[in-house]
């Protein structure tokens, strides 16, 4: 039996705000003994388990509210306005690793909420994410979170709406919801989208289903809290039936290689390479089952 081919794909693994987040968090780490990280610093439990071998300490917001004189990381996704002015009350010097891309819509949310708060800011994205927490944050709670077309139809279209989207979500879907608003709103009323989705993110949408079609096999590492990795993967599994979503090399299962000559490794924004690197070492150990 021929070797199986491993292909993994290059442009898989973190994107730029994750690998600044990590980066700030070794460097911390490296001139300290402790570091608090307001939430997971990337949805990868492999990654996670690396930095608190480092030091790093996950905490939540209420965990936050009784820690006085520390350093506290906040991760790519940002968080809104009471965060800050938390630190600044507990004595908390902020680590501030929000990824650029999420700064700035953060701040453009703001200045349109600031110039009419009377309109409608929507926001299409996860309700309860993390960065879409932070983008509610810059209208005093008042922005409205979609995550479906259903949703959209509760909006009150008798009123002027602005649209922004979380920067990792489908272009495909944020496009039907602005068809859906423009055929609905009110002609007296005002309505602009702004298309804040992050091109690192959205092109790897058409990259990841033409990787997908070229093998036999596709098994697509992530951890299973990635928003980003369930739509990177539904897209694998779209184009390739016979891909199979793993959290690290331990879930490979052997059977999945029969008449397999071609296997591609992939994964999210929120993936690092090693384990990629790891899953295939895995499968070129493995005694994998014959051809039928």
């Amino acid at each position: 039996m021929a070797a199986i081919q491993i292909e993994i794909d290059k442009d898989s693994g973190f994107c730029f705000g994750v690998t600044t987040a990590i980066k700030k968090a070794e460097e911390e780490l490296a001139n300290s003994k402790k570091l608090y990280c307001l939430g997971d610093i990337v949805h990868n439990g492999m990654e996670c388990d690396r930095l608190h071998a480092m030091g790093l300490e996950t905490i939540e917001h209420e965990q936050m509210k009784s820690i006085r004189h520390a350093k506290v990381l906040l991760r790519a996704h940002g968080e809104p306005p009471e965060t800050y002015a938390m630190a600044k009350n507990n004595d908390i010097e902020i680590i501030d690793a929000t990824c650029p891309v999420v700064l700035q819509l953060q701040r453009r949310i703001k200045r349109q909420f600031d110039e009419n708060p009377a309109a409608q800011i929507v926001i299409f994205g996860k309700n309860g994410h993390a960065e879409v927490l932070g983008l509610v944050g810059q209208t005093k709670s008042r922005a409205v979170v979609v995550e479906n077309l259903d949703d959209v139809k509760q909006l009150d279209f008798n009123r002027d709406i602005y649209l922004y989207s979380q920067t990792t979500k489908s272009l495909d879907e944020f496009h039907g919801i602005i068809d859906y608003i423009q055929a609905h709103i009110s002609p007296s009323c005002d309505f602009k989208s702004f298309d804040t989705i992050c091109r690192q993110v959205a092109n790897r949408m058409p990259n990841i289903a033409a990787f997908a079609a070229r093998h036999d096999l596709i098994l697509f590492v992530c951890g299973r809290k990635s928003s980003n990795g369930k739509v990177l993967f539904n897209e694998c599994r779209s184009v390739n039936p016979n891909s199979f979503l793993i959290e690290s090399a331990r879930e490979i299962d052997t059977e999945w290689f029969r008449n397999v000559a071609t296997v591609g490794i992939c994964g999210a924004t929120s993936t690092p390479k090693w384990l990629m690197e790891e899953c295939r070492d895995a499968i070129q150990n493995m005694k994998l089952p014959t051809s039928l």
